[in-house]
């Protein structure tokens, strides 16, 4: 069994072997070659061995990861796989082994060792690595973070005297800080294009995925060829297949995060009793609560214990919250209960927990889809996270649908934590979503709120993406591969408009606050790069959240949250505030005078020197592994100027008030053409290697900073054989 690597100009992998396993090993070999540290560092994750390696920095994620049980879930599903589907993930872990084994040393692991002092070590992947890795990458995606966050609001809520707060009721009081207010600060896009309305008669799909800009990023473009399929799309390194996007020339795919509650948190209240033993308050009584302690090593410190603990409904991911009053205002008597050795805590329900199953069995048919309803058919057993998935082919179907199993429950509990002791939360069967829906015309999925009432999953939405993708595909009647650049670097946001109307009728402005004032209503609200009107809205955002959080009615949510530092960015209160703001200068009721302030900053950025064009301080923001790591150098990219932010369509996410730069965005973007494959497009933020010495390490950020695609190349006669080392036959590498 043999496999070949093939490059084009950009240093895009393509693969073609003699069979499924061969080209699965192949996989892994050139991933494990081209993203060296990146498949590192992941697998570290996935095992909760972060800290093992790259010292106090890896902490935080380790806690979490054990407390969620994410290595032992991924044992679990790994061995709950057919033996097929198991075949096929050895196949793939055989070749990251033997891609690491030739690959050149990280630079990134030199420089650990140079900051940390001995020598990182290199062990074989464990068989269940990929299933890992996936888990790590998608464990905190969910909405469940976000519920803790709730949570906490109105937890701090009940204990903030005089400030109106403790009289707001709490569902009101969480949805202050639902973005589809103002937009949160990423999100996906993807759109489908009928036959009707492209110039070739053939459907067109397109997208872009927006998550934390990694570096190296999160997908990897690859092509894999066997005598079964031939498909190319963005592989997450370290899993085999395409799970998200692909193009199998028949057939061709797309996701956007579908922003469901899939995975439920739970109000704990757990007793300690003498002999050591846990127990919680389950609708039953009391029940068992398993526990036991894991030690997380530290380089270069003193191990750390970790008490993992499980109840009924799914691991304890947040503990040490103080019980409350003694009779609880949801109608528990904690009076009753000893006051010594109680303590409230968040468990979490994960689907995948409760059935060992990552999903993984749908990987393996998608790559052999040849029509849209073959990728319905594939994904009908894809958990978590749920995406809605746009998805076409060659003979003209374009279809819409959910992928994943939702939890059960109204749109109001899905806000805030359910009751581990009510019999009414105790947990229920997943649904499976509803059945794909055929698309005549234009589809556009970007996180907003589903019209369809058996579509809508979630509580928060994003507002404006999809409405101005609908726009934009309105005002022509027909669109072809070179158009939709324009749809991926659209920079409008509406959002803008909502928070300028605060300033419409204020009266008493100084001439200079109100000649910005009148600049902002006069501008057309793109954020473009060279816009000096982007600026000096970025400008008074900011001098908003800092006015903002002395509201006593805010400052009394900034209190310590007890889920741990992992948790640290949802609960950050100038990030939320950015993301409310225009909800929080409409709430009078909280002693928030929003005319007040938005005259005062007003006042406070007229008075500055110009600060040029939002392109001059709006750049790119990667997160590193080597950022946590103190004293080591960090691998940059160019700080070149980005359009967009926010709820753009052209995401490039800052935080108003924390720092202009870009954190979040289009971690890829792509162009799938069903009339002809070799017309698509695709690109991501960096480069196809992860590699800082390679040539392809950065040498698509231009492109992507400007919002444009690079070519797909299907032509094997227009690759390069890549000479494959220790092998006698270049370009060929035989296994067994």
């Amino acid at each position: 069994m043999t496999f070949e690597v093939f490059r084009d100009a950009w240093g895009v992998p393509h693969v073609r072997a003699s069979d499924e396993l061969a080209l699965a090993y192949g996989q892994g070999w050139v991933t494990a070659r081209d993203r060296t540290w990146q498949v590192q560092t992941d697998r570290w994750r996935a095992e909760a061995r972060l800290a093992e390696h790259i010292g106090d920095g890896g902490i935080a994620w380790d806690v979490v990861a054990h407390r969620l049980r994410l290595p032992d879930l991924a044992q679990r599903a790994y061995a709950a796989l057919g033996d097929d589907d198991r075949a096929w993930v050895d196949a793939y872990t055989a070749g990251v082994d033997a891609g690491l084994a030739s690959a050149p040393r990280p630079v990134e692991v030199d420089e650990l060792d140079r900051v940390l002092g001995g020598s990182t070590p290199d062990d074989p992947w464990p068989a269940w690595a990929p299933l890992g890795i996936f888990l790590a990458d998608h464990a905190l995606f969910s909405t469940f973070p976000r519920v803790l966050w709730h949570d906490h609001v109105v937890r701090a809520a009940r204990y903030a005297p005089n400030t109106g707060l403790a009289d707001v009721d709490p569902l009101d009081l969480v949805r202050l800080f639902d973005p589809a207010s103002d937009g949160p600060t990423s999100g996906s896009n993807a759109w489908a294009l009928h036959g009707s309305r492209t110039d070739s008669g053939a459907p067109l799909l397109a997208g872009d995925p927006h998550r934390v800009l990694e570096l190296p990023g999160p997908y990897q473009q690859i092509r894999l060829a066997c005598p079964e399929y031939d498909v190319l799309g963005l592989a997450f390194p370290g899993v085999p297949g395409l799970p998200h996007f692909g193009h199998t020339g028949d057939a061709a795919w797309g996701i956007t995060n579908a922003v469901a509650h899939a995975t439920e948190v739970y109000r704990e209240l757990l007793l300690t009793r003498d002999d050591g033993r846990w127990e919680a308050i389950g609708p039953h009584g009391v029940e068992p609560v398993a526990s036991r302690a894991v030690q997380v090593r530290v380089r270069g410190g003193e191990p750390l214990t970790v008490d993992v603990m499980e109840t009924a409904r799914g691991p304890v991911v947040v503990r040490g919250m103080p019980p409350g009053r003694p009779v609880d205002q949801d109608g528990v008597v904690t009076g009753a209960l000893p006051r010594a050795g109680l303590e409230e805590a968040r468990s979490v329900r994960l689907q995948a927990q409760v059935d060992a199953d990552l999903g993984f069995g749908c990987l393996r048919p998608l790559l052999r889809a040849r029509t849209a309803h073959d990728v319905a058919a594939a994904l009908a057993g894809w958990v978590d996270p749920v995406n809605r998935v746009l998805a076409a082919d060659s003979a003209g179907t374009v279809l819409t649908f959910d992928a994943g199993r939702v939890a059960d429950r109204t749109p109001d509990d899905r806000l805030l934590s359910l009751h581990a002791w009510d019999p009414a939360h105790a947990p229920r069967p997943w649904r499976a979503p509803a059945a794909p829906r055929e698309v005549t015309d234009v589809a556009v999925d970007a996180n907003e709120r589903p019209a369809a009432a058996d579509r809508d999953h979630g509580s928060v939405y994003a507002p404006d993406r999809a409405a101005r993708i609908a726009h934009l595909l309105a005002a022509r009647p027909v669109w072809g591969v070179d158009d939709l650049g324009d749809v991926h670097g659209d920079t409008h946001w509406a959002g803008a408009g909502r928070l300028l109307r605060y300033a419409a009728d204020l009266d008493d402005l100084s001439p200079p606050a109100a000649a910005a004032r009148d600049r902002l209503l006069a501008w057309d609200l793109h954020l473009d790069a060279d816009s000096a009107e982007a600026a000096l809205l970025a400008d008074l955002r900011a001098a908003l959240v800092a006015r903002l959080v002395e509201e006593p009615a805010l400052r009394a949510l900034d209190v310590p949250h007890h889920a741990g530092p992992a948790f640290d960015a949802w609960f950050g209160l100038r990030g939320r505030v950015g993301s409310a703001l225009t909800a929080l200068l409409g709430r009078a009721d909280l002693g928030i005078d929003g005319p007040a302030h938005v005259r005062a900053a007003l006042e406070e950025v007229a008075a500055r020197a110009d600060g040029g064009p939002w392109g001059a301080r709006h750049t790119v923001l990667p997160a590193h592994v080597l950022a946590d790591v103190p004293g080591a150098t960090v691998p940059s990219v160019p700080a070149l100027p980005l359009g967009g932010d926010q709820d753009t369509v052209r995401c490039t996410g800052s935080v108003p008030g924390v720092t202009d730069r870009a954190f979040r965005g289009s971690v890829a973007r792509w162009v799938w053409d069903l009339g002809d494959r070799s017309r698509s497009r695709w690109g991501v933020p960096f480069g196809s290697s992860g590699d800082p010495r390679s040539p392809h390490f950065a040498d698509q950020h231009a492109t992507w900073a400007d919002a444009r695609t690079v070519e797909v190349v299907t032509d094997w006669a227009l690759l390069t054989p890549e000479p494959l080392p220790g092998e006698r036959e270049p370009g060929r590498v035989r296994w067994a």
